[in-house]
């Protein structure tokens, strides 16, 4: 199962968000939770929330940048969801060997994103605390899957980085299927 947790603050306000999700919404095994629809009041359900992770083999994290991190709703959720003693500390294996794939759309074209562009940085140096969110919780990171210029983007360019990312998502799933199917004729 892939378990795609969606935190746009404003989900029927996004264009490049939307043309994501409904790009891949109808995989088999997806299951979407959109954290501002689900907990407009941030009280998140962290026993349901623990038990989607514990169905999923993927989990994926798709929202837009704000202020080089996650949305805050999304920050809450790894306060909260992946605790100690659950996703990470001693004996704690809830998410170990699972994989996680990193799904952001930024404002700034990849040339904002460099030394002489207006966030004097290259976009990797924004990367590690996602990253390191998962690695410290036993997951796979897979490589992200980045939509920058969100804003301005033009629909065959979206449509394209759609397609991108539904092409990731069914490569995943493909390669469960033949292990599984492996698995299954073994000697």
């Amino acid at each position: 199962m892939i378990y795609l947790v969606l935190a746009h603050p404003y989900p029927s306000q996004s264009r490049a968000n939307r043309v994501l999700l409904d790009a891949v919404r109808d995989l088999p095994g997806l299951e979407v939770c959109s954290l501002y629809d689900r907990y407009p009041d941030f009280d998140i359900d962290v026993a349901a929330e623990q038990a989607a992770l514990s169905r999923a083999q993927l989990v994926v994290w798709m929202h837009p940048l704000f202020w080089y991190s996650v949305p805050g709703l999304l920050k809450h959720w790894f306060d909260q969801v992946l605790s100690h003693g659950w996703a990470y500390g001693d004996g704690a294996a809830a998410l170990h060997g699972k994989d996680c794939l990193w799904v952001a759309s930024t404002g700034g074209t990849p040339q904002a994103y460099s030394a002489a562009g207006v966030h004097q940085r290259p976009f990797a140096d924004f990367v590690p605390p996602i990253e390191e969110t998962a690695l410290f919780c036993g997951m796979n990171w897979l490589a992200p899957c980045i939509l920058h210029g969100a804003n301005e983007i033009d629909e065959p360019q979206l449509a394209a980085h759609a397609r991108l990312l539904r092409d990731r998502l069914e490569q995943w799933l493909a390669l469960q299927a033949d292990a599984a199917g492996k698995a299954g004729q073994a000697p």
